[in-house]
């Protein structure tokens, strides 16, 4: 067995062993590398900002700073119920290539767990035809007993354009010290 394997859609990119955090979305479990997670915070008050898309919650104050968060499953078009906001929380990500950064916060309704996922365990993301969106799929994670978890690609669930967005969200609320 080898460490490394070519990414699925992506020629020369190879795929390493890793650790994945795995999160709840309604009924779905997802994934993604830990290696885009910065930290996990609990659910607090979100402050919209006017004039987003619908996938943008608004600005959460991380030590200071505005941090744009983004509604996941309203972002990746998933049904889910607010039946146990308790264990709601929010997952800081760094989104953006080498160059531009932004932390982004993603809501997801429980964090579950980290697990290891070695590279023959993903799978390529499965062609559906029609009007099924798999562009955010990194691929399907073969788990033993439980199936396939969904890996999420972080990078294109936050694409430039969404990410020029949440740069002007994060921009449009003023500092914490100056709010009223």
């Amino acid at each position: 067995m080898t460490d490394m394997i070519e990414h699925p859609g992506r020629s020369g990119e190879p795929r390493q062993a890793g650790k994945y955090l795995c999160f709840v979305l309604g009924d779905e479990t997802l994934a993604t590398n830990v290696l885009v997670v910065k930290e996990i915070l609990e659910y607090t008050t979100v402050t919209t900002v006017p004039m987003m898309p619908d996938f943008v919650s608004g600005v959460v104050n991380l030590r200071g700073r505005a941090v744009p968060v983004v509604n996941l499953a309203e972002r990746l078009g998933l049904k889910r119920e607010d039946n146990d906001q308790q264990r709601r929380c929010i997952v800081v990500v760094e989104a953006g290539d080498a160059d531009d950064t932004i932390d982004v916060g993603l809501t997801v309704d429980a964090v579950s767990t980290v697990r290891d996922i070695e590279p023959d365990q993903i799978e390529p993301a499965p062609s559906f035809r029609g009007r099924v969106h798999v562009d955010f799929i990194e691929g399907m994670a073969r788990l033993s007993d439980d199936g396939f978890v969904v890996v999420l690609d972080i990078a294109k669930v936050l694409s430039l354009d969404d990410l020029n967005l949440l740069a002007e969200a994060e921009r449009a609320v003023p500092a914490p010290e100056s709010a009223c």
